[in-house]
């Protein structure tokens, strides 16, 4: 028997022993808890699998609403549509159509957290400078100038965020266009340089010897803490990439054969090639890691955050060099110029082309080297000739601090009992 307006009002929060389930027709059903609320049902077939989907409480939809919206979605269902998969596009579009922030949220956790490493530092980004000005407003409301509002503002004190605020808000809204979110990106004809004047200087920071002496006398002398400063060492030793030490786990290190595997998804490369990187763990680089592995103790990871077991989070590094400046113009009177992680890669990169190949150097630092053809065929992981130049730097680099790792353990490896082998 179909439902009647009457019926419904009668039942309404009619409180019962169990779950009722009433038919009308067409697929159209109700619902009623044991506490007396009732939701309207649509039950229907796709592909041979029963499906039901909730549709509203009533009486916020009438029945006549109800009927009209089951008529809807039996035509969808007609066309080949998931009746199911055409209501949750339809609230994401309400979602986005709602405010910027619904729109970002679907973008973010859709593709963004996927895809991107560093999540978290654009999603702040769009908190403190985005949100509070626009994150109410419909995404597809807001005009290219309430965003140039914010993106000229930010370009003259702040250019780097203003950038990737700009390059992140495009591929939002391209986000949005592919799946008729909104009509149009706004901002799709907007570039850093002609149109914010943001101007890319290529950093070309590089420590000298005299700058290498005081940072390792800072790095032993201040109040970093152990692990820290074990960090910054290895990170000049290796001249990686701070995210491949942070993230490294202890399963990575092999002592015995020497070798520290950084996985695809650690490096830069991976995501494209798939393939690890491999790195020799020599005589001079043992000592380090092992304090480092007994600082950590209880963790899978080589360095963790301070106080707990967890991976070392991204933003710590960061602290790093700005408190050697800081000891260095305290305690010894020495004013260095700002320097980065990374400035401490790009002077191992300068100080291995003192001691060994171009070629060398690029596979030590992790960059893809020559043809995309050669590097099909050339299988060879140069782990021996790696070794002996990290090596040769160590010695260097030793040398120039007069400071070297203690004895190693007894179980130390030898540069000579590298064998170089071809990759899987």
């Amino acid at each position: 028997m179909a439902l009647t307006d009457a019926w419904l009002k009668a039942n309404l929060n009619k409180v019962r022993d169990k779950k009722l389930i009433k038919s009308d027709r067409d697929g159209l059903n109700i619902r009623l808890s044991p506490k007396g609320k009732m939701t309207y049902m649509f039950r229907y077939y796709y592909n041979g699998t029963r499906k039901e989907i909730d549709l509203a409480s009533y009486p916020l939809l009438s029945l006549k609403d109800a009927r009209e919206e089951v008529t809807r979605l039996r035509k969808k269902l007609e066309q080949g549509y998931d009746p199911k998969v055409v209501r949750l596009l339809e609230r994401q579009a309400i979602i986005a159509a709602e405010s910027l922030t619904g729109l970002f949220d679907l973008w973010y956790e859709a593709y963004y957290v996927h895809n991107k490493k560093g999540h978290e530092e654009i999603k702040r980004s769009f908190e403190i400078h985005v949100f509070p000005e626009l994150g109410k407003l419909p995404a597809e409301k807001i005009t290219l100038h309430a965003w140039l509002d914010i993106l000229e503002g930010l370009s003259k004190a702040k250019p780097a965020i203003a950038e990737r605020l700009l390059v992140n808000t495009k591929q939002l809204y391209k986000f949005g266009v592919k799946r008729r979110l909104v009509p149009a990106n706004p901002l799709a004809d907007i570039y850093a340089k002609e149109d914010l004047q943001i101007q890319k200087r290529s950093t070309d920071r590089c420590l000298n010897d005299d700058e290498i002496k005081m940072l390792w006398l800072a790095v032993n002398n201040s109040r970093i803490t152990p692990k820290n400063k074990l960090f910054v060492k290895l990170c000049l030793i290796y001249g990686c990439r701070n995210g491949e030490l942070r993230q490294a786990k202890k399963e990575h290190f092999d002592f015995k054969t020497g070798v520290w595997t950084i996985p695809p998804e650690n490096h830069k490369m991976g995501k494209k090639s798939g393939k690890p990187l491999l790195r020799p763990i020599t005589s001079s680089m043992r000592p380090y890691l092992k304090q480092a592995f007994a600082l950590s103790a209880n963790s899978a990871y080589a360095f963790t955050n301070d106080g707990s077991d967890d991976v070392m989070g991204m933003r710590a590094p960061l602290a790093l060099p700005y408190n050697i400046m800081q000891h260095l113009r305290r305690y010894e009177a020495y004013h260095m110029e700002h320097f980065s992680m990374h400035d401490l890669r790009r002077t191992a990169r300068s100080r291995f082309s003192m001691i060994t190949s171009f070629h060398i150097a690029e596979v030590m630092l992790g960059h893809a080297v020559g043809s995309t053809v050669a590097r099909v065929y050339d299988r060879y992981d140069y782990m021996k000739e790696q070794a002996e130049a990290y090596e040769a730097w160590c010695d260097m680099l030793f040398e120039l601090v007069d400071d070297k790792p203690r004895a190693p353990i007894p179980e130390q490896d030898n540069i000579v009992a590298f064998k170089s082998r071809k990759l899987a």
